[in-house]
């Protein structure tokens, strides 16, 4: 398996196959993820498991690993992982998008109507702005993706511990 820790992805992400069951699967590597219960939060979902730093650690920053488990051909599970921010942090991202993108939009669009009709285009003005803090949206965005680069390994390397010792034979 490789899987980028760190990319310039918003959210960076990696997929492995194993061959177990995805209810197997996922309750062997909960079960190995139990051993390293001082480091990290483990949350448990339908066909999900989260991996979180542990509260003392975190800062807003951290990320957090999303394993979900779906099944593959002759038995087989696919593991994908996702990292991003807890989610308090992602919605301020996600709400900061969809705010600017409307705004960028519907002010692009009236400039080009004002611009048709000869009248003065300061609807581009607000479009060009909404560019702007879109672009800073993505850098604060790769800037803490930067700064949570060690918990991003150290979640990557908790997932991989638990993979190597949840999937020995019983």
């Amino acid at each position: 398996m490789s899987g980028p820790t760190t990319s310039f992805c918003v959210r960076p992400r990696f997929q492995q196959t194993v061959a177990l069951a995805p209810d197997v699967a996922r309750r062997r590597i909960l079960d190995a993820l139990a051993t390293q219960a001082d480091a990290l939060e483990v949350k448990v979902f339908p066909g999900m498991i989260g991996l979180h730093i542990a509260e003392a650690q975190r800062r807003y920053w951290s990320p957090r690993l999303i394993l979900s488990f779906e099944p593959a051909p002759a038995g087989t599970t696919r593991i994908e992982g996702i990292y991003g921010p807890e989610i308090e942090v992602w919605s301020v991202f996600l709400y900061g998008y969809l705010i600017t993108g409307m705004i960028g939009m519907f002010s692009g669009i009236l400039g080009c109507a004002q611009l048709f009709v000869k009248a003065a285009p300061w609807g581009l003005w607000v479009c060009g702005a909404m560019a702007a803090v879109a672009a800073l949206l993505y850098l604060s965005a790769q800037l803490g993706q930067k700064l949570g680069a060690w918990q991003t390994f150290q979640l990557h390397q908790a997932y991989q511990a638990a993979l190597a010792g949840g999937l020995a034979p019983e």
